[in-house]
């Protein structure tokens, strides 16, 4: 059987075994878990959305 991978947590850049049984996953800790949606809260992170382009008004019907 094969190990489990390790992973860097995405926080504190700790290596740690992939656990199924780590509800805190990808994180290590719950620590982690909880910096990293403070950071979401704080609008330290942002997810960029992309202007949609408006049909132009001469071909429409």
């Amino acid at each position: 059987m094969s190990k489990p991978p390790v992973v860097t947590c995405p926080t504190c850049g700790k290596e740690h075994v992939w656990d199924t049984n780590n509800r805190f996953r990808p994180f290590c800790s719950e620590r982690c878990k909880l910096i990293d949606l403070g950071k979401w809260a704080n609008e330290e992170y942002r997810v960029e959305q992309r202007e949609q382009e408006l049909p132009d008004s001469d071909h429409q019907a």
